[in-house]
């Protein structure tokens, strides 16, 4: 039986990538188990949790990166450049692994030199893209900028930075990884990010490959609104829309964009009994005084089923990122039957198809996403996510993958 052990930086009860991924292998038999620094889930035979000198390297790790960092530009989000992690090598899960799954590891988990102590053991490692840091000299979304094709240098985060900077020193060391050893291959949820890879100088020449996200849709499913809604205690005959807002600030979830477009939705069609059901954060006044809609925050959710409920009870859910890769939450609200609204970029296309079971706005164009909106709650749609993110197609095209990396095994 093939083993698998999957690092990743955090593990939570409500369901991340490596946790799925790990369900889907173990119902293939595929022996998968999963090393996090940070978890919510408590350790166990399978799933285990770094103690706390780990914890401290990468708190020390995190604050020396935000010193070097700290004349970035933050409307273009993180920019992570490599300090030092941890060696973990010795684990018994890595030393019998087959295969290795590398997720986000960063802020401290992993450094460059510890995938390249991964590597020096010669099993085959598998990048998961969840974002560009590993195809960049730092930079987690390049936004406009395509010099991560050629080699970074004179950064966008560092607006006054030099030809030679941050970005083009942690672009050299990955370079400098990634051609010393050929048991490094690269899969990427989204078509967007796999394009991507392909025109990076980092990744182009390398093993890649497309695979979608996988979720367990038998969490993620329809079922019957007026039962979730009196689950929720919300009235049967109110108009919902739908948002996550765990980071309200963050350069890539388009907050300005989203209050803009409600404040237009509300003007033109002056929608009577109509809320606004947020989820990830807690009672925020900054966003109470933002929405022209009665608020209730649902705080931080803890397990998937009450997601999947919240997502049934809606009529409309909003995901204005300004960059993203394969987002989960669009996903998870497809599955279980509710629209969404989003702007057209990154992956978000591989999920959304445009007034099909959602609308896909014109990037950056607030009174599109209130088009959207407003289209979603007018007209009867077929929601559902594209076929080709079924779960037994993504876990194939592993298998298939895991076939490609046998000789390595």
């Amino acid at each position: 039986m093939t083993k698998i052990v999957q690092l990743q930086y955090r593990s939570s009860s409500a369901g991340d990538f490596g946790r799925r991924l790990h369900d889907e292998f173990i119902k293939v038999g595929i022996n998968s188990s999963i090393v996090s620094l940070y978890s919510e889930v408590p350790n166990s035979r399978t799933q285990v949790k770094l103690g706390k000198k780990q914890e401290w390297v990468s708190t020390l790790s995190y604050k020396v990166n935000e010193h070097l960092a700290r004349k970035a530009n933050k409307d273009f989000g993180l920019f992570s450049y490599s300090t030092f992690g941890s060696n973990v090598t010795h684990l018994e899960q890595v030393k019998q692994a087959d295969a290795i799954y590398l997720h986000w590891v960063h802020h401290g988990f992993l450094s460059l030199v510890n995938i390249e102590q991964l590597a020096k053991l010669g099993k085959p490692i598998v990048v998961i893209l969840h974002d560009m840091c590993y195809l960049t000299g730092g930079c987690h979304y390049s936004f406009d900028c395509d010099k991560y094709k050629t080699k970074c240098h004179n950064c966008q985060c560092f607006p006054d930075s030099k030809e030679r900077d941050l970005s083009t020193i942690g672009f050299e060391q990955k370079l400098k990884l990634y051609a010393k050893y050929n048991n490094l291959f690269f899969v990427s949820p989204s078509k967007w990010l796999y394009d991507c890879a392909q025109q990076s100088a980092l990744t182009h020449n390398k093993p890649l490959f497309h695979i979608p996200n996988v979720l367990d849709r038998s969490i993620f499913k329809p079922f019957d609104k007026k039962l979730a809604r009196e689950i929720l205690n919300i009235d049967p005959d109110e108009q919902i829309i739908l948002f996550g807002a765990a980071h309200v600030q963050s350069p890539y979830k388009g907050w300005d964009y989203l209050q803009t477009a409600l404040k237009l939705f509300h003007q033109r069609v002056h929608p009577e009994k109509t809320s606004v059901l947020i989820f990830g954060t807690g009672d925020d006044p900054k966003i109470s005084e933002a929405i022209p809609f009665p608020i209730r925050f649902m705080g931080q959710l803890k397990d998937e089923y009450t997601l999947a409920v919240l997502y049934n009870a809606a009529d409309v859910f909003i995901a204005p990122s300004l960059a993203d890769n394969l987002p989960y939450t669009i996903f998870e609200s497809l599955a279980c039957g509710t629209p969404v609204v989003a702007f057209n970029t990154g992956g978000i296309p591989d999920l959304i198809q445009h007034e099909i079971n959602g609308y896909l706005a014109t990037y950056k164009d607030a009174e599109d996403l209130s088009r959207g909106i407003h289209f979603c709650l007018t007209h009867e749609l077929h929601v559902r996510p594209p076929i080709e993110m079924d779960n037994w197609l993504s876990i194939n095209k592993h298998l298939e993958l895991l076939e490609v990396l046998k000789p390595a095994i």
